[in-house]
């Protein structure tokens, strides 16, 4: 049985995607930094015939955190398949580049930047235990450097001078991570589940965390030919899903 590690798995679309992974036959860690709230809910999910599924605490923000959760999957399984790098915050808002203070332009970097990198340095030594080891990082198409510069893109007026640069980064570092393990068996993606009506975004999206999950699945359990160092967008309308960086 494969092994995932989802972190912000308590709720949304990290949560909708733990259950599909379940249904497919995989064991879910359910990352969550409250680890009562993430029992709550596993509880809640067996009831509901989930099975596979367990809680662990993981604060992204927290290096401690991080090493005590890589431990505990260690002892239990001896390596890990996938990681799914999900935890995000949005930040406070109007976010403009002229004005946003530092430190909360620094807040959101630490979850969805800084975060991903420590979580990923220290599993990696889990996931080379892995016949086929996988690391999805959860972007935005906000993050996208080309859809920003043009002005017949939908979302072109959505700047953010945190959220949406702390995503242009995080492409950036999928990239280069991609690159460095090119020669293992790692696919490394960068994968935009599409603007969804979550309350990180008071539900304004008009995707659905079903189908947001699902592209995270698609893109996540891909096999030995699937491209690495790509950037997915649900919200592509081509049959490739791929978007410009």
């Amino acid at each position: 049985m494969k092994s995932v590690l989802i972190t912000g798995a308590n709720r949304s679309i990290g949560l909708e995607t733990a259950k599909q992974l379940s249904q497919k036959g995989l064991f879910v860690y359910l990352g969550t930094r409250d680890l009562a709230k993430g029992d709550a809910i596993v509880t809640a999910l067996n009831e509901d015939g989930f099975q596979n599924i367990k809680a662990i605490a993981i604060d992204v923000t927290n290096l401690d955190s991080i090493l005590a959760a890589k431990s505990s999957i260690e002892n239990e399984q001896g390596k890990l398949d996938i990681l799914i790098n999900n935890a995000g915050i949005s930040g406070d808002f109007p976010q403009n580049a002229s004005d946003t203070s530092i430190d909360d332009i620094q807040k959101v970097f630490d979850t969805n930047f800084f975060g991903v990198i420590r979580v990923t340095q220290i599993f990696l030594e889990l996931l080379k235990k892995s016949e086929s080891p996988r690391i999805s990082n959860i972007t935005s198409g906000l993050g996208s450097l080309t859809l920003h510069s043009d002005p017949n893109w939908k979302y072109y007026p959505f700047k953010s001078a945190s959220y949406g640069t702390s995503k242009t980064a995080l492409n950036a570092f999928t990239v280069v991570l991609a690159y460095e393990l090119k020669d293992l068996p790692f696919k490394v993606n960068a994968i935009d589940p599409g603007y969804t009506a979550t309350d990180f975004n008071h539900y304004s999206g008009p995707g659905t965390i079903e189908s947001a999950a699902t592209f995270i699945v698609k893109h996540t359990l891909t096999d030995e030919n699937a491209p690495t160092g790509q950037f997915f967008s649900n919200d592509i309308e081509d049959e490739t899903g791929v978007s410009p960086w």
